[in-house]
């Protein structure tokens, strides 16, 4: 397989205040993947393109009754079609910026989701497993296990460019989340992401470029991560310091947008053939292979209580991050007796 190029696109729009908004930002975001596609094409075959979390919306609203009302939106819809036309005319594959979802068959309850979208159209919908608590309301599918929920928390789509996964923004510092992905296939895992000041692309807390590398490494993948690039005006109180990057699979930065907000646009090689070929040759360092399982047992047990299905409030979700908190320091108590 010949190497193709990935384009991790940093986007800079206002908050939404409301789903007819959105319109515009797909629109923006369409130019952005013609202009890529097009301005590059003297240079690099780029075939894979990603944008940020919260490019369509955020979750601004103080309740979740509030952002069903006023942001959430269904997927697949007529925003995804735009995208998927774009696919089609240029062969090309996109992992849309989040949107806030609505299921009808979870009616209480709002998902951070991203669409991967080719050129036959939605390919996968990954919901953010691992929301950013408190701030966040949205819901897990982790929250709605025992209700019923049945849909793959971790999809890897098996594409014409490789076997692709994604996760959303907190997920990244959470090994669990992301190694299930590798396993489940994973070569490329898209990181659609908000991450703010300070825990950006610049020491000493550049904890964006810490964990897009150490998760590559981990799991032998190229990273593709595209943040968030609106300034503090659009996105109070954080302001947001981009940095996209693309990261082979032994933690090289391939390419790096400077850090600070604003559009930026930055393009990387994927070298499937290469890393293939690795992952088959490599006695050591195979991060996958050598991995003792049944050594660790502190998966196990129940850490942070689900939320159901009956929707979230501030209130609740502190009291399960307590219960989350208590249930760690039990087990290091009972380990020190």
């Amino acid at each position: 397989m010949a190497p193709y190029y990935a384009a991790a696109i940093q986007t800079d729009f206002p908050c939404p205040k409301h789903r007819d908004e959105i319109q515009a930002r797909v629109g923006r975001m369409c130019a952005l993947v013609e202009q890529t596609i097009v301005g590059y094409e003297p240079f690099f075959d780029v075939r894979l393109l990603v944008f940020p979390e919260f490019a369509h919306a955020a979750p601004i609203h103080g309740t979740v009754a509030a952002l069903r009302e006023t942001l959430a939106v269904s997927l697949p819809n007529e925003h995804t079609e735009r995208y998927e036309a774009l696919c089609r005319k240029y062969g090309c594959f996109i992992q849309t910026g989040s949107f806030l979802e609505i299921d009808p068959r979870w009616p209480e309850v709002v998902f951070n989701s991203t669409a991967l979208i080719g050129p036959s159209g939605v390919l996968s919908i990954y919901r953010k497993v691992n929301p950013w608590i408190p701030w966040e309301l949205h819901a897990s599918p982790h929250d709605l296990l025992e209700a019923g929920y049945d849909r793959e928390p971790f999809p890897v789509v098996d594409t014409e460019i490789g076997r692709l996964g994604v996760a959303i923004c907190y997920d990244w510092l959470f090994p669990e989340t992301i190694r299930q992905i590798a396993f489940n296939g994973a070569e490329v895992i898209i990181r659609v992401s908000a991450y703010m000041d300070p825990w950006g692309a610049t020491p000493p807390m550049d904890w964006w470029t810490l964990f897009n590398r150490a998760r590559a490494v981990e799991n032998s993948v190229y990273v593709v991560a595209a943040n968030q690039g609106a300034s503090l005006e659009h996105y109070p109180p954080f302001s947001w310091p981009g940095g996209s990057m693309v990261v082979d699979y032994d933690g090289r930065i391939l390419a790096q947008a400077d850090p600070g907000p604003g559009e930026k646009v930055v393009v990387a090689p994927i070298d499937l053939a290469a890393l293939r070929a690795e992952r088959t040759r490599r006695v050591g360092h195979d991060l996958r292979g050598h991995l003792r399982s049944e050594i660790h047992p502190y998966l196990k047990g129940r850490i942070l209580p689900p939320g159901g299905a009956k929707g979230f409030d501030d209130r609740s979700v502190r009291d399960r991050i307590e219960a989350g908190k208590a249930h760690v320091l039990g087990l290091h108590e009972k380990r020190s007796t």
